[in-house]
């Protein structure tokens, strides 16, 4: 079970280098769709055997909130936004993977003398934090409303896994709080992408100071 673990956190790490990399609006999306289907595996195979009927829906659940409504819902802002990358972002590509390397390594840091205390595999809380890192990255370091709207997805999916390795066997009330956070914030900043695109030729966040009553 363990090198199962091992694999989808490692599947998790790369796709938050993916997404630090990445310029491209669908490019993103389709990668937290790939997180959700990672996260929600893995919450199946590290769930106390036999597997409770309670796990096995939350499983469910967040693969089809995560992994399907919340990613149409951003393909159809970007379609009405019509934009399909982030063109200036406030750092650059090449600099966020660097400092993705450098947040990866504080998490090892961090996270590593409570090796011998985590269940399943040595990786896991690491692997959580730098995806919760990551998705606050792409939070301040994006202009794009939509890649904004993303990183708050990818940090939720951090906490989502943390919730995995420390509340993996009474996780209910937890993350369907946590699932409907993240679907009324996406809901509403979808309406809100839409009516700055209808008033503005971009969605660039930073430009919302010209806003006026």
């Amino acid at each position: 079970m363990t090198t199962w673990i091992d694999i989808f956190l490692l599947a998790l790490v790369l796709t938050d280098f993916r997404l630090l990399a990445s310029s491209r609006l669908g490019a993103i999306i389709q990668t937290t769709v790939f997180q959700a289907v990672s996260l929600s595996a893995c919450m199946l195979l590290m769930a106390v055997r036999p597997i409770s009927i309670y796990i096995i829906a939350l499983s469910i659940v967040t693969f089809t909130v995560k992994g399907i409504i919340l990613p149409w819902l951003l393909r159809r802002a970007m379609r009405e936004a019509d934009v399909q990358r982030e063109v200036r972002p406030i750092i650059g590509y090449s600099a966020s993977v660097l400092i993705g390397v450098v947040l990866l390594g504080l998490s090892f840091i961090i996270f590593m003398p409570m090796k011998e205390t985590v269940s399943g595999s040595a990786f896991l809380m690491p692997g959580a934090l730098f995806t919760t890192l990551t998705g606050l990255m792409m939070i301040i370091s994006r202009k794009n409303a939509l890649t904004q709207v993303a990183g708050y997805l990818v940090m939720e999916n951090g906490i989502y896994a943390f919730g995995v390795i420390l509340a993996v066997e009474e996780p209910l009330l937890i993350e369907m709080g946590v699932l409907l956070d993240v679907f009324v914030a996406v809901f509403v900043m979808g309406i809100t992408v839409y009516q700055i695109s209808r008033e503005f030729d971009h969605i660039d966040t930073d430009r919302l100071s010209e806003l006026k009553d």
